[in-house]
């Protein structure tokens, strides 16, 4: 069984690069950050990685996560791993210095998060919830509220969840019925008590960590109907008394965890609130925004499950790139003596060259984001400020639903470059297609994400963001045009023919959204693997012109900028080419998507 190496040379590249290291490291609060401090982040968390989570991911898998009477354990070597990562500050890394952590900008903390996700997407998952659980009450909560749970949340000693699902209440939030009633004592002072069911609770009760912070949605009496009258609380597993010590179990438990596809490492837990008295919460903010403030959280969790399309990919195209090498199979095409490796065999070339351009495409289109979230949150100029969300509003939806099914695509053909081995259980292979079929489903559907796409991100405003992200394809366009040589005009010719298809669908989108919303969302995730497409598509013709005006220069790693711009080509030839065909498919296809009476299916 290979394990994991982090693909540091192309997270360096990106980041520097592409996303604009120097830009970031420029902003308020990011001036001691260098590129040789990330270098030694990343080459430590690659080390980290490589010599503690990726020896766990198969063993994890095998064994799984248990449930007896209330209580869960986790694969053997788990606890301690978590300990090791908790030492290691890996938890801290992008929270702010005043409740411990180390202030690092989201550019940095992405590829680290990468590595945990490609070395052990199970283990990973726990601080995924933990770190969407601090950022809601950074920004949310109290100061009190701060002070008792930040500090340790952000070490990692407790951990964070996020409470919203109910077996009648999936997508539709506003059938929510778990309660949340007010009440006081000498002992907790105001509070409020918490009953009814959640399920589908990732973490909601595991043996890594002492405590764990439930952010859990409730309805308070007399709350309006539907979302509106949704509510946000903090329910410890166990009530921190007012010195920080850690007191009574509180009233809420596991009845039972999830046998699942993937991911068996991970506890996805059924969780009772208030089965006795009813469990003490503590209203974050004010009442009846709770679905408001768990959208903080849920951004969060969006982006970071979009990163986790892009390291299963990675992961099974390093698993699929060694058996290439490895494996004796059927003689070359153009002649040779003898058995040679698949990977000189042009349809397994082909495969890997798949793997490899979407990787590093998603890759890029996420640590772009990354940057522009340092800025949307810390430049000086409020214009700035606000350009910079705009458009990250509008590409995570993108990262999260195109590099998640791309995820699926990537893992399914590692499998296939194997042959009749990837089909059996000890390569390794199949565990991360069934690993990766869970990211398009959490934290939103593809269909959400789509939906979300084109309704509050594109039609709302008129399709401006999308506009101006078509304006920054063609101005890289038009530096393809004057860079030359066949392959970037290969490029350039692709990425134009995908930013027009991508601008086209946008003006149908905003001119039809109104007249036939239907049409528009039958439409939504073809709309939106095209925008991935083409802005993968962006970042690979980008690094591409990188590359080219490296090897002008003298000195550099000549063979590692020579692949990107193959890559890049690879990509313009094979991936940007299908933006012509899901243009049509938005523009023409509504009328096949609702073709049929529901009697008729």
């Amino acid at each position: 069984m290979s394990e994991y190496i982090a693909p540091l040379r192309d997270m360096k590249f990106v980041i520097k690069e592409l996303a604009g290291l120097k830009s970031v490291a420029a902003l308020p609060g990011c001036e001691d950050v260098s590129a040789d401090l990330v270098d030694q982040i990343l080459e430590e968390n690659g080390r980290f990685c490589s010599e503690v989570l990726s020896p766990l991911n198969q063993s994890g898998d095998v064994e799984g996560s248990t449930f007896s009477k209330g209580e869960v354990r986790t694969p053997k070597g788990f606890k301690e791993a978590y300990r090791k990562f908790v030492e290691g500050g890996w938890n801290a890394l992008q929270f702010p210095a005043e409740y411990g952590g180390q202030g690092l900008p989201k550019l940095v903390a992405t590829p680290v998060m990468e590595m945990w996700k490609s070395a052990n997407m199970s283990f990973s998952l726990c601080p995924l919830l933990t770190t969407g659980a601090i950022e809601a009450l950074l920004l949310r909560g109290s100061d009190e509220q701060k002070r008792a749970f930040l500090p340790k949340m952000v070490e990692g000693q407790w951990t964070g969840t996020m409470n919203l699902t109910e077996s009648q209440a999936g997508t539709d939030l506003a059938l929510l019925k778990c309660r949340a009633v007010p009440a006081t004592s000498p002992e907790l002072g105001p509070h409020y008590r918490i009953s009814g069911q959640k399920i589908f609770i990732t973490y909601g009760e595991h043996d890594m960590a002492e405590n764990i912070v439930h952010l859990v949605l409730a309805r308070t009496p007399g709350a309006p109907e539907g979302v509106k009258g949704i509510s946000l609380f903090i329910v410890p597993k166990f009530i921190v008394n007012r010195d920080g010590s850690l007191g009574a179990r509180n009233d809420v438990q596991c009845s039972s965890i999830e046998h699942k596809l993937g991911i068996h490492a991970s506890p996805t837990a059924v969780m009772l609130f208030g089965e006795k008295d009813g469990a003490v919460g503590y209203l974050v903010g004010e009442e009846n925004r709770g679905l408001e403030y768990m959208f903080i959280m849920m951004n969060a969790a969006r982006f970071a499950v979009g990163l986790e399309g892009v390291a299963i990919s990675e992961r099974a195209y390093q698993k699929a790139l060694e058996y290439a090498k490895e494996r004796i199979q059927s003689r070359d095409l153009a002649g040779s003596e003898a058995s040679v490796p698949i990977i000189r065999h042009p349809d397994v070339r082909r495969m890997l060259m798949s793997m490899k351009a979407h990787t590093e495409a998603m890759r890029a289109l996420a640590y772009v984001t990354a940057a522009s979230l340092d800025i949307a949150h810390r430049h000086p100029d409020r214009e700035e400020r606000a350009r910079h969300k705009a458009f990250v509003d509008f590409m995570i939806p993108v990262v999260k639903g195109w590099s998640t099914e791309t995820g699926i695509e990537m893992t399914s053909i590692g499998i296939q470059v194997h042959g009749g081995m990837g089909f059996i259980e000890e390569t390794g292979a199949a565990q991360h297609l069934r690993d990766a079929r869970i990211a398009t489903i959490y934290e939103g559907t593809t269909g959400i994400q789509a939906n979300d796409l084109v309704g509050r991100k594109l039609a709302r405003e008129g399709g401006a963001t999308a506009k101006a992200v078509i304006e920054m394809i063609r101005a890289v366009e038009a530096q393809l045009k004057n860079a030359g040589g066949e392959d970037l005009a290969a490029i350039r010719n692709a990425l134009s023919a995908g930013a027009t298809a991508v601008a086209e669908c946008t003006d149908w989108i905003v001119r039809t959204y109104g007249s036939d919303i239907k049409a528009v969302h039958a439409g939504a995730v073809p709309f939106l693997k095209l925008v991935g497409v083409v802005c993968g598509g962006w970042q690979m013709a980008r690094a591409a012109l990188v590359a080219q005006k490296k090897l002008g220069e003298a000195g550099g790693d000549a063979s590692f900028y020579q692949a990107k711009i193959g890559t890049a080509r690879f990509y313009a030839d094979h991936v940007l080419s299908q933006a012509g065909g899901l243009r049509d498919t938005v523009l023409h296809g509504a009328r096949g998507v609702m073709a049929l009476a529901e009697e008729q299916f």
